[in-house]
């Protein structure tokens, strides 16, 4: 069964719904183990929590980057060990420091957080091992370093562990995250060489070698028609070029990259109905179940372009990529053709998805689904608006089976 089959078979007795596709998750895992033979994956659990998707990623031998305690939480009920599991994330609170210790490994996200890691450790007379979230003295293009709401700048924590003032704790790894969605293998492979050089400049203070070093993400995928693919596997030569020496001299050192969106993004579709139709002084509208409250991005990338004033600006990840990052197909492929604007059925003009595409003319009933829906779709929605039904999440597994 296909998956526009699939899709039909469900659009039959769900109004609108999210269809994972286990196959392409697994494909996706498998070239990134395949390119990068020596790396240890987390998988980003924020980009798709559904379980099903955190599961099939933990078979594959993935840890879990955790965002939050309830990440940790999850992460461990799914079985994967504390070991596998690292809890990054700027503002946790003391309530959570203390319930995570023992269920992951920690990342202290600034100076703070790690004097109160030592306070709480003492008190429950415990030394343990944790790693910290580092802001390098250079940037993820490899200009110099930047204001940041994430980690401690590097020239400051050099003196930190000079000072030893936290004596129920040892740092044992570091954690750098800059950028997502590349696609220039190049500049991916020389911030693999920029993270090198910092993790040995960081052992080089500790006087001892790291025991691991998480390089954070930045492996991105083809979101609009005009985008390039990255090759994972010219990606992998590369970056084992950048890694040689620093492997070399520190042989025991466990080298890890995050992914989220390339694992499931591209492996992930939203599918709604057409629920009315209607012309207004000549413009045609497709009014849809379930649009900006289902599925937030497209409506976002609309708003964010006109109120921005450009198609790329900064820092807006994972709320936007690009202006046509998603595209919107029906389970028709023949027949006449016209222009329409896709909008949602809430009370607000916001509630707009594409304007004037051209698509098969479709009537009330007919499906509409959205590409580019596995990552960051679900989790950012505001399906609370309005109390309308929210759409189920369905997980497509290899054999065919359908898993809500």
């Amino acid at each position: 069964m296909d998956l526009h089959q699939v899709m039909a078979q469900q659009a039959q007795s769900q109004e609108s719904f999210y269809l994972y596709e286990e196959a392409g998750i697994l494909a996706a895992a498998r070239r990134l183990r395949t390119g990068f033979p020596d790396v240890s994956f987390l998988y980003s659990i924020k980009c798709n929590p559904h379980p099903r998707v955190v599961k099939a990623l933990l078979g594959q031998g993935f840890g879990a980057d955790s965002a939050s305690l309830g990440e940790v939480l999850l992460a461990r009920q799914l079985g994967a060990e504390p070991g596998q599991i690292f809890y990054s994330a700027p503002g946790k609170t003391d309530a959570d420091l203390a319930q995570a210790m023992g269920q992951c490994i920690l990342i202290a996200d600034s100076l703070g957080e790690l004097r109160r890691l030592d306070t709480i450790a003492g008190r429950q007379g415990l030394h343990l091992e944790v790693g910290v979230r580092i802001n390098p003295d250079f940037s993820f293009a490899g200009e110099g370093g930047a204001p940041s709401k994430f980690g401690i700048d590097e020239e400051q924590l050099y003196p930190f562990f000079s000072e030893n003032t936290c004596p129920n704790l040892t740092v044992t790894g570091i954690h750098v995250h800059l950028k997502s969605q590349e696609l220039n293998a190049g500049i991916l492979a020389a911030y693999y060489g920029r993270m090198a050089a910092l993790a040995q400049r960081v052992s080089q203070v500790l006087g001892r070698p790291l025991d691991y070093v998480n390089m954070g993400s930045g492996i991105g995928i083809q979101y609009t028609e005009t985008d390039i693919p990255l090759d994972v596997d010219a990606l992998g030569r590369a970056a084992q070029q950048e890694l040689a020496a620093f492997r070399q001299a520190n042989p025991g050192t466990r080298i890890i990259i995050e992914v989220g969106r390339y694992a499931v993004g591209n492996h992930g579709f939203y599918v709604t109905h057409v629920v009315d139709k209607k012309t207004s002084h000549g413009k045609t509208y497709l009014i849809l179940k379930n649009t900006l409250n289902g599925f937030l991005r497209p409506s976002l990338a609309r708003l964010v372009c006109k109120y921005a004033g450009e198609t790329t600006p900064a820092g807006t990840e994972p709320l936007f990529t690009a202006p046509d990052a998603f595209q919107f197909r029906t389970l028709k492929e023949d027949g006449p053709r016209e222009k329409v604007s896709l909008v949602g059925n809430l009370c607000t003009a916001a509630d707009v998805i594409a304007e004037d595409v051209d698509l098969p003319r479709l009537e009330v009933g007919d499906v509409v689904y959205i590409t580019n829906a596995g990552s960051y779709a679900a989790v950012l929605s505001p399906m609370q608006f309005s109390s309308q039904e929210p759409p189920k999440e369905l997980f497509l597994t290899q054999d065919g089976k359908i898993l809500e």
